[in-house]
């Protein structure tokens, strides 16, 4: 499988953050073997933890996590880095809230489970809207 080059031809990098680790596990795995650069965090603060020592191009935020609500989460993860460019994920059915996300500042969401192919399409279209640097 090719690797997913950005324009400097570097892999496009992923960080997935869900509290769900067998759900990042397998996720990871199958956007590795599809060419992506994946980083994985199981909580806010990890994602936070690894976002500080290195940037990523996209990342796949599930809504509801355990220790800090994936609003809060995209809320610093946007101060932090503005220049990410945020996916939510939402497997509860809340329309609200995933709009809610976009209002502060998502790209878009996706409800889970979703297809593969979906989740790395939406994640190129991201990938292609993210503000020059």
């Amino acid at each position: 499988m090719p690797t997913v080059k950005d324009s400097r031809n570097l892999p496009v990098s992923v960080l997935l953050i869900d509290d769900e680790r067998d759900y990042v596990n397998v996720l990871s795995n199958r956007l590795s073997k599809r060419g992506f650069d994946v980083g994985k965090a199981n909580s806010g603060s990890e994602a936070f933890q690894i976002l500080r020592q290195r940037g990523f191009d996209v990342a796949i935020l599930d809504l509801k996590m355990t220790d800090i609500d994936g609003i809060e989460v995209l809320k610093i993860l946007k101060k932090m880095a503005p220049e990410l460019v945020v996916i939510m994920l939402t497997g509860h059915g809340s329309a609200e809230a995933a709009h809610e996300g976009i209002r502060q500042g998502a790209y878009d969401y996706l409800t889970k489970p979703c297809e593969l192919d979906e989740l790395i399409q939406k994640i190129m279209e991201a990938y292609d809207k993210r503000p020059a640097l």
